[in-house]
């Protein structure tokens, strides 16, 4: 198992809703992926020229000349603005996985590198939107591609002059790729943005490469709170980086399924002997929670768990990092990798 220094207190149900929301969200609130990252936006241009068209869930918004200015809302905009060599000049600020500066580390490292006026931090990423705040960093557009941005939001900035890029068709549904590419239109870098998401792919496929062994093994994505167990379905974006490694999803994940979530499901004590996955991932807190998972009558009636062969990454920078976005596949992948190799040996005891 891989651990991630972590000191907040044992996962709650309202820490897993949290996580799940931040990053399905990561990103991947979340939605579907797609290998085209110009889809989303709608555009009636797809290269760097402007105007530029975006359609999206709450109308049109027109862009006469690429922003110089750009403010993120959301998850993954920021992480794309900044992989894209643009310094956002407002941000949101995260308190789940951002430490006592409220920026995620991969972020804060982006930053330095890029140089320049580091951005104003917005309120946390999961609350409302400021609008007061927004306005006082004056940019020339919101990006908020995959966000929890309301009509009243959208509305109020608006109305403010500032242009809104929201999200295509729903609330933290837009995939990674996509927020990728629409990012790209907006900033009139398109073809830098493809270029982006095939160098991301290419070092996912070039890692599960190095591990030939991911892939004759299933996969399930457990988490577990208060004797709740909560499985990630394969929808979700963190389950299909999983996959694109080479793990294959476990059937009795799909099985479990209740139906009431597109990318998550949660599992009764009475059921859970029925995760027949090779290889369990799971994230928590701290520590002990992790030694509590392992040792867990209950958790223990998963196979996997049983044989050691468990993937398990401690703190809330490890949960947040696992949710693919322009700037924490490089940081995390690593890390990731190397944690799965060793539940995958266990499986070999």
């Amino acid at each position: 198992m891989m651990r991630t220094p972590g000191s907040v207190p044992r996962w709650t149900r309202r820490s897993i809703t949290v996580l799940i929301a931040a990053v399905a969200v990561t990103a991947h609130l979340v939605g579907c992926s797609s290998s085209d990252p110009a889809e989303p936006g709608s555009t009636t241009t797809t290269d760097g020229s402007f105007p530029k068209t975006l359609r999206h869930m709450y109308g049109e918004t027109v862009l006469d000349t690429a922003p110089a200015r750009v403010a993120t809302w959301g998850a993954g905009a920021t992480d794309a603005v900044l992989a894209l060599g643009v310094m956002p000049v407002a941000m949101p600020s995260t308190t789940y996985g951002g430490g006592a500066d409220l920026t995620y580390p991969w972020i804060a490292e982006s930053i330095a590198r890029n140089g320049g006026e580091a951005p104003a931090l917005l309120d946390d990423v999961l609350g409302p939107l400021s609008v007061e705040k927004l306005v006082a960093a004056d940019p020339d557009v919101l990006l908020a591609p995959h966000s929890g941005l309301t009509r009243s939001e959208y509305d109020a900035v608006t109305s403010a002059g500032i242009p809104v890029v929201a999200p295509q068709s729903e609330l933290w549904s837009t995939a990674w790729r996509d927020t990728i590419g629409v990012t790209g239109e907006v900033l009139g870098k398109s073809v830098e943005a493809t270029q982006l998401v095939s160098q991301l792919d290419q070092q996912v496929v070039d890692a599960g490469a190095r591990h030939p062994e991911f892939r004759d093994r299933t996969i399930a994505y457990v988490s577990e709170a208060q004797d709740v167990y909560y499985l990630l379905l394969p929808s979700d974006p963190r389950v299909e980086l999983l996959e694109n490694l080479g793990f294959t999803s476990d059937p009795s994940v799909t099985e479990l399924a209740t139906g009431d979530s597109t990318f998550s499901t949660a599992v009764s004590s009475e059921e859970i002997s029925r995760i027949d996955a090779s290889v369990v991932f799971t994230q928590v807190d701290t520590d002990a929670a992790l030694r509590e998972f392992l040792s867990s009558d209950v958790s223990r009636q998963i196979p996997a768990v049983a044989a050691g062969a468990v993937a398990g990454f401690v703190g809330q920078e490890a949960g947040a990092a696992i949710g693919p976005t322009a700037l924490t596949i490089p940081y995390f992948l690593p890390t990731l990798v190397d944690g799965l190799a060793t539940a995958v040996d266990a499986t070999q005891r």
